[in-house]
């Protein structure tokens, strides 16, 4: 078999695989839009609370999409830490690549999906950096493991084997041990001010539901859109 036809037959069979599996195989709960509270975050609140109940997987998971310097966007998973009043807070080093982008362009959108209830949140608006006391704070509220590996640093940055990660980890962890309120000055907290929050509520028949709150002042607009 030559090795184009490796490939094609490699293709297909990638093909047939990506092609037999299903989308939202649950019961998908209802959503009227009409009943949706007039800001986003009491909405965010229900939704995530029943994401939980639903047995979704790491409902706390989100992407977070930026833009580099020239203008390329980036996307990558992490936790989401709050989603108040402020708004949506994640944390990282100011010096990894994300936070190199933030200091640059600091906008940002985030997305949670939710499959076992066909669900999806889009966040999207301006992002500030929390004062450093929160952002230590926001550090030392978590595990050993998260100071840990807040100590080991060097985000992004080209790594010569993994035997080096293993020495650093190492020390960083022992350090975390021993000094539990150690501070990490580049780790920092990161709130998404939202101006624009799309609630998307999946339908088997297509007919997805899809409520949009954008800021107007003081206050929210709310508007449906073609799915």
């Amino acid at each position: 078999m030559s090795d184009a036809q490796k490939d094609s037959k490699g293709s297909k069979g990638f093909l047939d695989l990506l092609h037999a599996q299903r989308v939202w195989d649950v019961d998908l709960p209802a959503f009227d839009p009409a009943a949706a509270p007039p800001a986003p975050l009491p909405l965010f609140h229900t939704w995530f609370a029943e994401a939980v109940a639903a047995g979704q997987p790491e409902p706390h998971t989100m992407s977070l999409a930026t833009v580099d310097a020239e203008g390329r966007p980036d996307v990558r998973t992490l936790m989401l830490h709050d989603a108040d009043d402020r708004g949506w807070h994640f944390a990282s080093h100011a010096t990894s690549a994300k936070g190199r982008q933030l200091a640059a362009r600091p906008y940002a959108a985030l997305g949670f999906y939710w499959p076992a209830q066909g669900r999806q949140v889009r966040v999207r608006g301006p992002v500030v950096a929390a004062t450093p006391a929160e952002s230590q704070a926001d550090l030392h509220a978590r595990s050993a493991g998260a100071l840990a590996s807040a100590l080991v640093g060097r985000q992004s940055e080209v790594l010569d084997s993994q035997a080096e990660l293993v020495r650093a980890s190492q020390a960083a962890w022992e350090r975390a041990l021993a000094e539990p309120e150690r501070e990490v000055k580049s780790w920092t907290r990161y709130v998404v001010e939202p101006e624009e929050v799309e609630f998307f509520q999946g339908d088997p028949k297509r007919r997805h539901v899809r409520l949009r709150y954008r800021r107007d002042g003081g206050s929210w607009t709310r508007e449906l859109l073609w799915p």
